[in-house]
């Protein structure tokens, strides 16, 4: 016989307050994507001036995709952004994943002053003025490696994986090197497994940083050719607004799409905050 849970009025309630308010900001967070993705189906002309809500196309036309394709322009500055995401993405997780490994271990002499230090660097933004400074006294001004560097070390995720791996049950550890295991086997075979979810969502994290970029290549790359598409779509003007929104729906599907795929670790990641599975 089926047992029927009864809630109180009060839990239906809650429940019910609860739905209203995940729906408004579903609604919230998902009408401007829906705009945008309008908006590039509309007649260019008919989005000039206009400040209202687009939920249908306004004069269904195709130009802003054919001003796109045509447009060399945007070709250059997507494959930089590529680049600046592939490369930058592969030399940060490979630091976070080092760094994270050897201050999550008790036998490192130094694991304290250096995590304090990380800490102290993760409340302390000295801007894009000290930055231009050091790019440019390391000879690394207007070269793509001003734009890789600078974000090879992420304090945030050294410490989120830092604090995640520091929960691996220390058993799982023990077994392996009794197994005869070597440091790299335990870090390969032993913790990687363990935190998919964390690497996942420090991937993620460090793949929206490269991807939304705009002060630092503007004040690093004073050339356009090397220059990401983000820096493009801030110098549209709004004698283009079709062309921009026929960008910016371009240019949120690899976003969008990383997400759907990762969406599963990234909450994992994100609610177990470091526990780790059996």
């Amino acid at each position: 016989m089926a047992i029927v849970e009864r809630k109180t009025p009060g839990e239906r309630a809650f429940n019910w307050i609860n739905a209203v308010l995940l729906g408004l900001l579903t609604v919230i967070f998902l009408y401007p994507m829906w705009h945008c993705l309008m908006a590039s189906f509309s007649e260019p002309i008919s989005l000039i001036g206009y400040s209202g809500f687009i939920l249908k196309p306004m004069g269904f036309s195709l130009q802003g995709y054919k001003t796109v394709l045509n447009n060399a322009n945007i070709y250059i500055g997507y494959g930089n952004t590529f680049f600046y995401l592939i490369a930058g993405t592969a030399i940060n997780m490979a630091l976070t994943v080092l760094a994270g490994y050897a201050l999550s271990r008790k036998s490192l002499a130094v694991r304290v002053p250096v995590t304090l230090l990380i800490v102290f660097t993760m409340y302390m933004d000295f801007g894009l003025i000290p930055a231009f400074l050091n790019v440019r006294q390391l000879g690394l001004y207007n070269t793509r490696w001003a734009i890789i560097l600078p974000g090879a070390f992420a304090p945030f995720s050294v410490f989120l994986l830092t604090k995640f791996m520091r929960r691996i049950p220390y058993s799982l550890i023990e077994a392996a090197k009794i197994d005869g295991a070597g440091e790299w086997q335990v870090f390969s075979r032993v913790c990687m497994p363990q935190c998919r979810a964390a690497l996942y969502s420090i991937a993620i994290l460090v793949f929206i940083d490269y991807w939304n970029m705009v002060e630092q290549p503007i004040v690093l790359l004073p050339d356009a050719e090397k220059q990401p598409l983000s820096v493009y779509l801030s110098t549209i003007n709004t004698g283009e607004v079709g062309l921009a929104f026929a960008i910016a729906t371009i240019y949120m599907v690899p976003t969008l799409l990383l997400f759907l795929h990762g969406e599963e670790y990234l909450v994992e990641g994100i609610a177990t905050q470091g526990s780790v599975k059996g």
